[in-house]
């Protein structure tokens, strides 16, 4: 062990080694349906591009770059940038993701749209030197990014213990400068294992082209290449020139020479395969010599077209390994001329790296196939990582994926070769791009990483992320979140409880007897009743019913504790109604039941967001099987579930659905005629299994007024209001309606995924109510 895994290994420090901050960037252009560029301007749908923290532009307009918040864990930074990204390809229209970093069918130099931001001339100006000097379609290569720093305090503690000779600044500055060094010596690993662009279609820079050899009707190589953007034609500087990595000061003043020389416009126009950054990218220079390194970025890898996102976790998992390797390895000396050689190792190996006589220059100047080394350097991973106590199953695991590669000669630019050899460079990629986008719509609501949240809260979620609104969870287990956007902060739990409604809005809502009173003292109709203490009270009233009532617990949601009766009923089913209803409050309702159907109307803002029409949990026979068992089939459904996660509530098979099987003469374990539907509830609620409609279009405007009218008269931005509506063609109210209850914390996921309708985007107009759109 050298020093360093020393201090580590004797002060129990192994695994806080592994604990950092991860980001990652993205860039991929967008394609038409035949894999041409397109060159239509960057989706409004994304908002202001300056703006959104998570879905911008890079160059061209054509080209999307999706960023994630800096996260504790690279599998959180991944979810995370897969979110961003099915976000950004379900809300493509008649487009795609391209999914490779070299560019599909391109027009002419002058056609490809560069970025714009009228309100910043200097990003425009930016491109258009660019442009001038690289060329269009070379900045068009697209790949991955990956920002890394270690955890503070684990650096703070490494340094207390420390000889502490020098400032903790110089030290932090030191250990990056080290893994910065390293990984010019050892990144060509990088795009060996994870280099995806082999081969570039034949509209790219014609120069190049020249260069090249014909490997399909449309396609170009350099025979044995790894990765076309890593390489000699790929994104890099027009010139290789020496930057001094031996310390800040030496690399700002390396930078501000060649900017000095107009070699570059700008530290943003040294492409590297490592960066150095600071958390205020305006005036890096100036922030490095002040404050010191906060992260580096690491810029060699390629999209992976065989990825649904483009890089695959387990890869970026092994680059976190083999960057803390970089940091454990011993120093090496790295003057300008190892530079060079090191920079020269990397742009080789991704032009010939696929030859089995390419040999890297290392080891003292002796020659090693980079797949021999490779395994080399896999090994002396797994070594240092054990020194330290820090190696895991885990780390097992994604070490032997890299093997895996190696051993059977499937690493990401061979298999590509052999797709477009197949299928062809255009179809091969198109492919897999709406291979991906299919998978990810079937399942279009969950959010990654937070699946734990109620559904309503992951729709506000993806909304924010689609519009740039950044937002922190507050309290999981309470879906409570906060929201922020140019300094203008909002906190919201379950989605629909915000600072818009008032506390005894909600409780005026909450309290089903004041939401009555309030109503009926605006005209509103509403069902007969009364409201009752203890249930003994209730008992004896049991004669003055005689038709369809409802029974209802006072300060309930969700249709929790609720039995409704159409017609007759026994003494001895009306009070275990009422059990039910105290079981859940200690005050209930008896209302008069209501004819028609139930719709739920949501209003934000004092307008209508969406309507429901919702089905009472029901099932249909198939003549073989027993309620109970339809029951389970119907449940296996992927939209439904538990908790409020899903689309769809899984029904239940509890005593209220059992007293209303009862009051038809059934029971769970009778079978059903083939095609006979059998309703399991008379409430319509989701939340008990119902099935969702979407009647917003159908509903008349009469109706939605009122539903407002209602939604006013308790002071309330956001609710649920449910009308009971007879006659929906009926434009006189007059006896065709009754609002039988007003939600003061509504449900939005059923009004964005419907069992049959339109998404209404809900968690967007929320966002808008907010004042963040």
């Amino acid at each position: 062990m050298n020093e360093i895994e020393k201090i580590i290994k004797e002060n129990s420090l192994g695994l806080d080694t592994k604990k950092g901050r991860f980001g990652i960037e993205k860039e991929s252009v967008r394609v038409k349906e035949n894999g041409e560029l397109a060159t239509t301007p960057h989706p409004k749908i994304f908002g202001d591009k300056i703006k959104n923290l998570y879905i911008t532009v890079d160059f061209s307009e054509s080209q999307i770059e999706m960023i994630t918040p800096i996260e504790n864990s690279v599998e959180k930074a991944y979810d995370f940038l897969r979110n961003i990204h099915e976000i950004v390809i379900t809300n493509l229209k008649n487009e795609y993701l391209w999914s490779q970093s070299v560019p599909p069918i391109l027009p002419d130099e002058e056609l490809i749209p560069i970025g714009k931001f009228p309100e910043n001339k200097e990003l425009e100006e930016y491109r258009k030197l660019l442009s001038l000097k690289y060329g269009r379609k070379k900045q068009l290569l697209s790949g991955v990014h990956f920002n890394f720093s270690f955890d503070n305090e684990f650096l703070i503690e490494l340094y207390e213990l420390s000889d502490k000779k020098i400032t903790f600044k110089e030290f932090k500055n030191n250990i990056y400068l080290k893994i910065s060094r390293n990984y010019f010596k050892y990144g060509w690993m990088i795009i060996y294992l994870l280099g995806a662009s082999p081969v570039v279609h034949e509209t790219y820079l014609e120069k190049c082209i020249n260069k090249m050899k014909k490997f399909t009707e449309d396609t170009y190589y350099f025979e044995d290449l790894v990765s076309f953007r890593n390489g000699s034609c790929g994104y890099r500087n027009e010139k290789d020139f020496f930057v001094n990595y031996e310390s800040v000061d030496k690399y700002v003043e390396s930078l501000e020479n060649l900017i000095e020389k107009d070699s570059i416009s700008n530290a943003k126009e040294y492409y590297s395969p490592v960066r150095l950054k600071t958390k205020n990218p305006k005036d890096i220079l100036k922030e490095l010599k002040n404050n010191g390194i906060e992260y580096l970025e690491f810029r060699s890898i390629d999209l992976n077209p065989f990825s649904e996102i483009g890089i695959e976790k387990q890869d970026l998992e092994f680059l976190h390994l083999f960057i803390l390797f970089l940091f454990l390895k011993d120093d090496e000396s790295f003057d300008e001329k190892d530079y060079f050689t090191y920079l020269k190792n990397q742009e080789i190996l991704a032009n010939k790296g696929n030859s089995d006589e390419f040999r890297l220059i290392c080891c003292k100047d002796k020659n090693v196939s980079p797949k021999e080394f490779s395994m080399v350097i896999i090994d002396e991973i797994e070594k240092h990582l054990k020194n330290i106590g820090a190696f895991t199953n885990k780390d097992d695991k994604t070490l032997q994926y890299q093997k895996n590669k190696i051993l059977s000669n499937t690493l990401y630019s061979d298999l590509i070769l052999k797709e477009v050899k197949q299928k062809g460079f255009i179809k091969f990629h198109m492919d897999k791009s709406k291979y991906f986008l299919y998978e990810m719509e079937k399942i279009p609501y969950t959010l990654k990483g937070f699946e734990d949240l109620e559904l309503s809260t992951q729709i506000l979620l993806k909304a924010a992320i689609k519009n740039g609104v950044k937002f922190e969870i507050l309290d999981r287990d309470e879906n409570f979140i906060s929201l922020e956007k140019n300094g203008k902060i909002e906190y919201v739990k379950q989605a629909t409880k915000t600072s818009l409604d008032s506390y005894v809005t909600m409780l005026i809502m909450e309290n089903k007897v004041v939401t009555k009173k309030v109503l009926e003292k605006k005209g509103i109709i509403v069902p007969e009743g009364k409201n009752y203490f203890n249930i003994d009270e209730a008992k004896r009233d049991y004669r003055k019913y005689r038709g369809g009532i409802v029974i209802k617990p006072k300060s309930t949601n969700f249709g929790l504790g609720i039995t409704i009766f159409k017609d007759k009923f026994s003494k001895e089913d009306y009070e275990k109604a009422l059990e039910i209803a105290f079981k859940e409050d200690n005050s209930i309702l008896i209302e008069k039941f209501v004819k028609g159907k139930e719709y739920r109307i949501l209003i934000i803002n004092d307008e209508v967001a969406g309507i429901l029409h919702r089905v009472p949990a029901n099932i249909k026979g198939d003549g073989i099987r027993s309620i109970k068992e339809l029951v389970a089939k119907k449940n296996l459904d992927s939209l439904r579930g538990v908790g409020y996660k899903t689309p769809l509530e899984k029904i239940k098979l509890e005593d209220p659905e059992k007293l209303f099987l009862k009051g038809q003469g059934l029971t769970i374990e009778d079978i059903p005629k083939k095609d006979n539907v059998i309703y399991l509830r008379e409430n319509s609620n989701i939340s008990t299994g119902g099935d969702s409609l979407d009647y917003t279009d159908e509903i008349l405007d009469i109706y939605k007024e009122i539903a407002v009218k209602a939604s006013k008269a308790v002071g309330a931005k956001i609710c649920g209001v449910d009308m009971m509506i007879e006659d929906i063609n009926n434009s006189n109210p007059n006896e065709n309606y009754s609002i039988i209850e007003l939600n003061f914390n509504p449900a939005i996921h059923i009004h964005c995924y419907p069992y049959k309708g339109k998404n209404r985007n809900i968690g967007e107009k929320i966002l808008s109510a907010l004042q963040y759109l």
